[in-house]
């Protein structure tokens, strides 16, 4: 089950606009300690910088929305990225654009587009991804089985799929599968029915997951 979606990992983008110079730095942020340490850090990375725009919006009901102007016209730059951010429904993030004035001003208008357009170039570097509630459960198995259960594995929640998150080699295989929770019956019968009852369940726990958009 779909929980939200966030950025799946820090990127940044830069766009050159009427002379100024706009970096876009996005990172994935939990809590609003994460989100200011990550300002902090790209206020002093480009503390020679005209300015450093911050915002944030933080909780899977958008619980927390901040936003700075950071000395440009109120209104033009913080307060509508996180709208952005809202409106394209993306929570737990946090995103710096740093300026470089170019000399030429680039009005009101101007620069809402300017802020917003790069935030976005930040949001595709780093990649939309979904936080899903999933089924986790862990299996052992003999080697003779593993190529069966990898042609099996699929897209979870797709008639019945799974995915295979993780795989360990030991004296048997260990492996990780997802699928979602509706679906976690129906997979303990997949495996063992595919290693005709040998296949051991170890564990089975709910977890989020990351998936891509």
């Amino acid at each position: 089950m779909k929980l939200y979606s966030t950025v799946y990992e820090a990127a940044e983008a830069e766009q050159i606009i009427e002379k100024s110079r706009f970096i876009a730095y996005v990172s994935p942020a939990e809590t609003k300690e994460e989100a200011d340490a990550f300002i902090a850090s790209i206020k002093k990375k480009h503390k020679d910088a005209t300015h450093n725009v911050p915002a944030m919006v933080i909780g899977d009901k958008f619980q927390i929305q901040w936003a700075s102007d950071d000395g440009e016209p109120q209104g033009t730059s913080g307060a509508p990225m996180v709208q952005m951010l809202v409106k394209e429904g993306i929570t737990n993030v946090v995103v710096v654009v740093t300026r470089y004035f170019g000399g030429i001003k680039l009005g009101t208008g101007g620069l809402v587009r300017a802020y917003t357009s790069s935030a976005k170039l930040g949001l595709e570097a780093a990649g939309i991804c979904d936080i899903e509630e999933m089924c986790v459960q862990t299996w052992d198995v003999d080697y003779t089985h593993l190529a069966k259960i990898q042609n099996l594995a699929g897209t979870p929640g797709v008639n019945g799929g799974f995915s295979i998150e993780e795989i360990r080699y030991t004296d048997v295989v260990s492996m990780d599968l997802c699928c979602i929770p509706e679906d976690a019956e129906g997979l303990i019968g997949q495996v063992t029915n595919l290693t005709s009852g040998r296949g051991v369940l170890k564990n089975q726990e709910s977890r989020l997951v990351k998936r891509l958009v």
